[in-house]
């Protein structure tokens, strides 16, 4: 039998410290912080979607089902917004983060995007992008 994927339900991203990447997408882009699960598992949940948060020791743990030795910094992730590029690079300058690209016109999932580019306290490269009018 062949099947068709429906959406993303969640993804995992392995960090240093998982109290100060959850503050960061909390203050940064809004994400909602949820424990859960038997061994206080942190999530970051937006729209219908969540990341997981997995501490870089939890990798060597029997009860953490995924890959082992997965490394902080390695996530390349984009974030789709409803408000323009600008409005997202005021936001970042106001939470000093810093910029490091955009914005620019990209190619998203269902056509052109324009994004603004930054990176969250492991390193991972942060894609804030919005479906419109590229600079």
């Amino acid at each position: 039998m062949r099947f068709a994927v429906d959406r993303l339900d969640h993804l995992v991203v392995t960090c240093r410290d998982v109290t100060i990447s959850a503050s960061w997408y909390q203050r940064v882009l809004g994400m909602e912080v949820e424990e859960f699960g038997p061994h206080n598992r942190t999530a970051l949940k937006f729209g219908g979607q969540k990341i997981n948060l997995r501490p870089v020791e939890a990798t060597q743990q029997e009860w953490w089902t995924g890959t082992a030795g997965g490394i902080p910094g390695t996530a390349d992730l984009c974030f789709i917004v409803t408000v323009d590029a600008e409005q997202v690079a005021a936001h970042l300058q106001r939470c000093g983060v810093a910029i490091a690209q955009g914005p620019v016109a990209k190619d998203g999932a269902l056509g052109p995007i324009t994004s603004v580019y930054c990176r969250d306290p492991d390193g991972n490269l942060i894609e804030i992008a919005t479906y419109g009018q590229a600079p």
